[in-house]
């Protein structure tokens, strides 16, 4: 009988009889038989030893691709539970999963286990590794599973099979003389484990559960190539030296309290910084046609009744009573930008209309989840709502996809695009959704920039474009996003009146730029490893006067720097000139101007760039030019 799978391109390829999955990716090609590691089949990720069923829809993965990483690191853990069963033979497992920074493994031992251990552990995984040891998969029935893993006093599988549906099917793997209860997938042989490390132990609670034991949770990591991993490793150490946290207090930057966990306070030098980002987008506000407004934090709670907030994100809400009425802080800036809107009547002459808001939105975030300005519960969006005709939809995103290149590329952040798709939780027709999928599309496909489809990650009320940008450490964040949206005006009633003197349906663009500003402040700090560039930074110039003899010919440059628009602080400790120097370079000022009685003789400073080093002396007025034209062109 003739077997047929469809492949994700849509082909199709058919076959004489069963084949496995791995037999069928040679047959699609040689270079995909040998590097496919695990295969999605109907959706669901599989292993290449399951047998294709005919009409199955099969995407192969490699070791190229995420699903690739995530089955490696899958099997990684078994290796590593593996080696701590021969070292520790009373050691109980409980779930060992992949993770997106590698893997993990619960245990309960009496042993109490320390990063002292690693070697050991590590040792004995590369013993297991060398082996190259088959994983081979069995089904079992409940009743042989349960005896199995009760024979062996592996309480906690017990517990996890039992709590399994009655019709689940239960698959154990073996790697040699060692046997775990698990769905899978899995790589062929743990030879296939080329680098792998493991990170810290931690506690963890049998399912999360605090009325539970605790156990011990071994964190590891695993990829295909030593190179890999080492890249890993130093993105890891230098991401810690970066912290956002820790530079964010050292430059005094911004605070968090006991007394509002999650709200950040932002000092004077981050203040500098927030506002010269307000500065530059309002700029590109001007030149892009944008106005800007400023709407109420607390509205009713009819209208986020009526906007469809109160059904879809109610639990992220704060509420509060007004006069006896129920209230909502806001967590979106749209239906306040919708009620100015329909202040007054709005003529297709008016459209497209661009509104601009630095909305200060708050949202209930679990206490465990926040995370410095990276999760806070109160956040500037650099909001924008464009209101237009249907006509006019795929200009206007182009226009902002445009606008968002130049924002991102003021301070070197290369980014890539996705366009996300309906969710499941959701509101509105189909015909509204496709329309505005569409019109997405064809926007983000005339400028010639990439995406790719994230399906079903769409806001509630539409589709959208996220933008996702590249720190100098290669990691990726999400932050501006195109928001299509022809639902809210269908709530709320928003209209124009047409060429033809009848009402027609307004469409709606949410957009942002920099998304959470806190966050992008967070991101900033962490890029430029809190070395911001001179356009940026809180000290633009430190002037540092050798000994006492100098410091009213520094203060005069001082104030003269001041005068002329430039962030400039004047060193006043009765220190060293080289404590001084250390001083500034801890706080990454980006120019000191060293005064000595030479410089003070020919008013001259002594230029040393943070960047380029000792620059010798200058004529104030010419480092002025130099810094202001720097400065001026963000550069």
């Amino acid at each position: 009988m003739m077997i047929s799978i469809i492949l994700k391109d849509g082909s199709k390829k058919e076959f004489q009889e069963p084949v496995s999955l791995a037999e069928a990716a040679k047959a699609v090609s040689n270079s995909l038989g040998k590097s496919a590691v695990a295969a999605k089949v109907n959706g669901h990720l599989t292993d290449l030893r399951e047998d294709i069923q005919d009409g199955s829809s099969v995407e192969f993965f490699t070791d190229q691709d995420p699903e690739g990483l995530f089955t490696l690191r899958h099997t990684c853990s078994h290796v590593m539970a593996q080696a701590i069963k021969h070292l520790f033979p009373d050691a109980k497992l409980a779930i060992g999963p992949a993770i997106d920074s590698g893997f993990y493994y619960d245990i309960d031992c009496a042993h109490a286990f320390s990063q002292e251990d690693f070697p050991a552990i590590e040792k004995e995984m590369k013993k297991i590794v060398k082996e190259n040891l088959p994983l081979e998969k069995k089904i079992l029935s409940r009743e042989d599973a349960l005896s199995f893993f009760r024979d062996r006093g592996e309480d906690y599988k017990v517990i996890l099979i039992q709590d399994l549906p009655e019709d689940a099917e239960i698959s154990i793997y073996t790697q040699g003389d060692y046997t775990d209860l698990c769905a899978g997938p899995h790589v062929r042989s743990t030879g296939r484990i080329k680098a792998f490390k493991l990170m810290s132990v931690a506690g963890a609670y049998w399912r999360g559960d605090e009325h539970n034991k605790m156990l011990q949770r071994i964190y590891g990591t695993a990829f295909y190539s030593k190179e890999e991993l080492d890249h890993y490793l130093y993105v890891k150490a230098e991401a810690e030296k970066r912290d956002h946290r820790k530079l964010g207090k050292m430059l005094d930057l911004f605070s968090f309290h006991e007394e509002g966990p999650g709200f950040p306070f932002f000092h004077p030098k981050g203040m500098v910084i927030r506002n010269e980002l307000i500065d530059f987008e309002r700029e590109l506000f001007r030149e892009y046609g944008y106005e800007e407004i400023m709407t109420p934090i607390i509205l009713s709670k009819q209208l986020w009744i009526q906007s469809g907030h109160w059904d879809h994100y109610r639990e992220n809400m704060y509420f509060t009573k007004i006069d006896g009425e129920d209230y909502a802080v806001k967590p979106m800036n749209c239906p306040g930008s919708i009620l100015y809107y329909k202040t007054t009547p709005k003529s297709y002459r008016e459209l497209p209309l661009r509104l601009a808001e630095f909305g200060i939105v708050h949202r209930h975030e679990l206490h465990g989840a926040l995370h410095g300005l990276f999760r806070v519960r109160n956040f500037t969006q650099d909001d924008a709502h464009i209101y237009m005709t249907r006509e006019q939809m795929k200009e206007e995103v182009v226009k902002v996809v445009q606008m968002f290149g130049k924002l991102y590329g003021a301070f070197g952040l290369n980014y890539h695009v996705e366009l996300s798709t309906r969710p499941a939780d959701s509101m509105g027709s189909d015909e509204l959704w496709d329309m505005s999928t569409k019109a997405l599309k064809d926007a983000i496909e005339s400028v010639g920039i990439p995406y790719q489809i994230n399906e079903g990650d769409g806001a509630f009320y539409g589709p959208k474009l996220d933008f996702h940008i590249e720190d100098s450490l290669g990691r990726t964040w999400q932050c501006g996003t195109i928001q299509m949206d022809m639902q809210m005006p269908e709530r709320f009633d928003v209209n124009y009146v047409g060429e033809d003197g009848e009402k027609h349906r307004t469409v709606m663009i949410h957009r942002a730029g920099y998304g959470s500003l806190e966050r992008f402040i967070g991101i900033l700090i962490e890029h430029y490893a809190g070395a911001f560039p001179a356009w940026l930074a809180p000290v633009q110039a430190e002037v540092i006067p050798v000994s006492e003899g100098q410091m009213e010919y520094a203060r005069q440059i001082t104030e003269d720097l001041k005068a002329s628009g430039i962030r400039a602080e004047l060193e006043t400790d009765n220190e060293t000139l080289g404590y001084k120097i250390r001083a500034a370079q801890m706080q990454k000022v980006p120019y000191m101007l060293i005064l000595g009685d030479k410089e003070k003789d020919s008013h001259t400073v002594s230029v040393r760039s943070r960047s380029e080093g000792d620059k010798g002396a200058l004529p104030v007025a010419a480092f002025i030019a130099g810094l202001k034209e720097e400065i001026q062109h963000r550069s």
